[in-house]
């Protein structure tokens, strides 16, 4: 793990540290994308056969591609009673969260006949991915649902993909039944995205789609983009604790480690004021690294993109934070609210020792689709305002229009649009 020293130093020049971590070259998975896609978008449901039993190593008919109701009564006998409450309390917090998002259709009128105004529609359909395989993230079905839902999208379909033994993990199906989506197929990867883009006569098109996957899934997102909508282009995790003196060295440490253990392209960063504590945390690290699940890939991560940087002030770490703009932000210093007000950028924000960055990937209620890669710069979470579109209203009589008639044919004419001025003129002119 790096340990830069940057006491002392006027510049805080850390571009060096920021490498891009990039999960590898587009290039090299691009030409099998562009095959999916192509194959997907003129055979249709039948290449989705081909790539699942390519793939998956499952031969499907079409018909099985869609998870049946007797699949979602056997899913909920596979999961522990507990873990189904659990799920049901996190939508709840979830979507009672959300609901404060919901945004409302606005008209205002005048004495002089005009009404100017925004309408708000749901969009009306939405394909949400699901990643499959060894990955079981349950919680990542809530999150990305349950905005769509609050938004009022008409209707919400999941694909996922198939596991070699010819089933979908039970906890996903359990967690979209509770959010109440109807259709879901057994379709991953990038003819997945494919099928949500183009359509095909089994899975209808989509207007936007959205949820994480590996580097097809996301390459596959991004070559569709612009005839559908898309969430992003989600990266590698990260998280950037700031901390002063006291904070707790062993919780510093344990939120490092929850973030490392995603992958090895995962980043970890501490940034402190406090010698004594840099030192504790990193000696907490590798203590309780050994005794985890996933040492190997949190040790990788930690090795390659996991640091711990030493500052003058808060100031220096607050400058450190917003040039790094962090998916997720954890302030364990004094006064974490006085902290917060002075950052700029960042995913998410957790304020105390008692904030920890899984509370807000389970339970918290605010969303855990976050902007990566520094992307926290332009980009915020993901909300119901990403499952809405806005029409402007505009409403002018003749009497209004004619106070504004002069204005817009000179605006017009100084653009050289004569039939722009023309559309004007002719609502005064006799005929």
């Amino acid at each position: 793990m790096k340990y830069l020293d940057l006491r002392g130093q006027k510049e805080l020049d850390i571009e060096d540290f920021l490498v891009k971590r990039e999960q590898s070259s587009y290039n090299q998975y691009e030409e099998s994308v562009n095959e999916i896609l192509s194959n997907v978008k003129s055979k249709g449901d039948k290449a989705l056969i081909e790539y699942t039993a390519r793939f998956d190593k499952v031969k499907l008919t079409i018909d099985e591609l869609i998870v049946s109701k007797e699949e979602i009564k056997e899913a909920y006998a596979l999961v522990e009673p507990s873990l189904i409450n659990v799920i049901k309390k996190a939508y709840t917090r979830i979507y009672d969260f959300h609901f404060k998002q919901k945004k409302y259709s606005w008209f205002d009128t005048d004495k002089d006949g005009t009404m100017l105004g925004q309408k708000v529609t749901a969009l009306s359909r939405v394909g949400v991915y699901v990643p499959g395989g060894t990955a079981v993230y349950p919680s990542s079905v809530l999150m990305n649902i349950i905005p769509a839902i609050v938004a009022g999208v008409e209707e919400i379909v999941m694909t996922t993909p198939i596991q070699k033994n010819g089933k979908l993990n039970p906890t996903t199906l359990v967690a979209a039944d509770i959010c109440g989506v109807k259709t879901i197929y057994k379709v991953g990867g990038a003819q997945a995205i494919a099928a949500l883009a183009y359509g095909t006569n089994l899975i209808a098109k989509v207007d936007k789609i959205v949820g994480p996957g590996n580097i097809y899934v996301a390459l596959a997102k991004k070559k569709v983009y612009g005839l559908v909508n898309i969430d992003s282009i989600a990266g590698p995790s990260e998280v950037l604790v700031l901390a002063d003196e006291s904070a707790n060295a062993r919780f510093v440490a344990a939120d490092l480690l929850s973030q490392a253990e995603h992958d090895e392209l995962a980043s970890s960063v501490l940034v402190t004021t406090s010698e004594a504590l840099a030192k504790s945390v990193k000696k907490e690290l590798y203590n309780q690294a050994d005794k985890l699940s996933r040492t190997k890939i949190i040790l990788k991560s930690l090795e390659n993109y996991g640091a711990i940087i030493l500052v003058d002030s808060i100031n220096d770490a607050i400058d450190i934070s917003n040039k790094i703009a962090p998916e997720h932000l954890e302030i364990c210093m004094k006064e974490p609210v006085m902290i917060m007000n002075k950052i700029k950028h960042a995913g998410a924000i957790f304020l105390g020792n008692y904030s920890p960055e899984p509370l807000g990937d389970y339970m918290a209620g605010p969303n855990h689709v976050l902007p990566t890669n520094g992307t926290a710069r332009f980009f915020s979470p993901l909300s119901v305002d990403d499952f809405i579109k806005k029409s402007s209203i505009i409403y002018f009589n003749e009497e209004a229009l004619g106070e504004l008639k002069d204005d817009i044919i000179r605006f017009a004419k100084a653009e050289k649009l004569t039939a722009h001025a023309n559309a004007i003129e002719v609502r005064y002119k006799d005929e």
